[in-house]
């Protein structure tokens, strides 16, 4: 590779260094600054206020961070508030859009001392990527070759200390070199109502929405336990409010607007019931496959195993064994679908 090659790793256009879409620029307004105003998951804040606040005292970047959990959860939140809190840039990127190494040579050939650089799906990393990151995270340092064929050298380049934090909802997809790599880990869990209360109210107060306790509560217990849910579901509301109402989100407000959405009081979507159906009605309450169970649904598998699935699992809906998904008799109940067979919790799970 030609050394005015190399240069151009510099131009990367990868990375962005803020919220492109529109989409990404109305929920960027919602985020939190700094740990202070993120709402809930308390021991993981507690723990990184004592991460980063030691960091800062030594004067050193922060551990690289790993941060586990379902969509919408709030990772892409917390890197910017690890950035923020360490007082450093931050760039982001996601797995899928590196897709040459030089891809991932130009960020880090452009990162700056001290700074956050967030790549988001890092489970989707491609091998020769991954190992790349192997050196740049132990020794801030990356190999790179210059030339082809025997005249071919390895070129080590000198990175500045950096903090990377990865985002995943699949921990058990990255593989091993990489994970251990990471000095901090951090499991994002689903909010519960209490806490996704308290984000709507929030929510609401920053876009000047008008509504009411009872009304926040209901919206929470219908939000799947997801921050990004709850503020879309307030927007939405706000919208049945301002059109068909004198514009402020009262209880039947909520009411009016879930039936609309087809959501209940559970948070089941019409197409969570739809998977909980097709496994009664078409395999028996399972056990079925995941991808069998993508195509009777018409869902892409990694919807159905990345939001879906975690939250009906949760909920009690929805159990997965070695020989695949199974309902449970909650399920059943739900669908006011008379069980024919046993619903021992022990079944499906023997083999």
């Amino acid at each position: 590779m030609a050394m005015d090659e190399l240069d151009g790793l510099m131009q990367s256009s990868v990375v962005s260094t803020s919220f492109q879409e529109e989409a990404d620029r109305q929920e960027n307004i919602l985020r939190p600054k700094l740990l202070k105003d993120f709402q809930g998951q308390q021991r993981l804040k507690d723990n990184l206020a004592v991460f980063v606040q030691a960091a800062r005292e030594r004067k050193e970047s922060l551990d690289h961070t790993f941060l586990i959990g379902p969509p919408g959860l709030g990772k892409t939140t917390l890197a910017s508030i690890i950035a923020n809190e360490m007082g450093a840039e931050i760039r982001m990127t996601s797995a899928p859009a590196l897709d040459k190494p030089k891809d991932l040579a130009g960020i880090l050939t452009n990162v700056t001392e001290g700074s956050v650089f967030f790549i988001d799906e890092i489970h989707r990393l491609k091998p020769a990527l991954e190992e790349m990151l192997y050196i740049a995270m132990e020794d801030f340092e990356i190999d790179w070759v210059i030339g082809q064929g025997p005249a071919a050298r390895t070129m080590r380049i000198p990175l500045p200390r950096f903090t990377l934090v990865g985002a995943t909802t699949k921990a058990g997809s990255v593989s091993s070199p990489l994970s251990s790599r990471f000095g901090i880990t951090c499991h994002i869990e689903f909010y519960d109502e209490v806490e996704l209360s308290s984000i709507i109210a929030r929510s609401a107060q920053i876009m000047n929405i008008n509504i009411d306790e009872e009304a926040i509560r209901h919206l929470a217990r219908c939000s799947r336990g997801t921050p990004r849910i709850a503020n879309r579901l307030l927007r939405r509301l706000r919208d049945f409010a301002s059109v068909m109402g004198d514009g402020k989100i009262t209880i039947a407000v909520v009411d009016h607007g879930m039936e609309r959405l087809g959501i209940d009081s559970n948070g089941l979507e019409t197409q969570d019931r739809n998977i909980l159906r097709t496994i009664i009605e078409f395999y028996d309450g399972g056990p079925v496959g995941a991808e069998t169970l993508s195509i009777s649904v018409g869902e892409a598998i990694e919807s159905l195993e990345d939001f879906y699935e975690p939250y009906l699992i949760q909920k009690g809906y929805l159990k997965r064994t070695p020989r695949g998904r199974m309902t449970t008799k909650k399920a059943y109940d739900l669908l006011g679908i008379p069980c024919k067979r046993n619903m021992d919790d022990n079944q499906g799970i023997l083999f």
